[in-house]
C-alpha cells in the first residue's frame, strides 16, 4: 500500500512537472525578409528625426537615398516630389 502511493504521489507530480514546462522555441535562423522586418521595427522605436529615419530605412532597404528638405523658396513642400509653385495670396 505504501509503495503505491509514493508511486502515484511520484507520477503525479512528474505528470504536473512536464505541463508546466514550456516548450522550446523553434530553433532556425530568420530569413532575409524577417530579419529586415525586425530591423524595421527597431528603426520605428529609435525615434529618430524624419531625416535621419528615411536615411536609416533607405539603407536597411538598399534603396538609393531621397533628398526631403527645403525648395529654392526655402518653404517646405508639401508634395514632395513635385516642383510646382504655391499659390500667391
Amino acid at each position: 500500500m505504501k509503495h503505491s502511493s509514493v508511486f502515484l504521489l511520484l507520477f503525479g507530480l512528474s505528470l504536473l512537472a512536464g505541463c508546466a514546462t514550456h516548450p522550446s522555441p523553434e530553433l532556425r535562423p530568420y530569413s532575409a525578409e524577417e530579419s529586415r522586418e525586425l530591423a524595421l521595427e527597431a528603426l520605428n522605436r529609435r525615434g529618430l528625426s524624419f531625416d535621419e529615419y528615411q536615411q536609416k530605412k533607405a539603407q536597411l532597404l538598399g534603396q538609393p537615398q531621397k533628398v526631403h528638405g527645403f525648395d529654392e523658396q526655402g518653404e517646405i513642400s508639401a508634395d514632395r516630389g513635385s516642383h510646382g509653385h504655391s499659390p500667391q495670396s
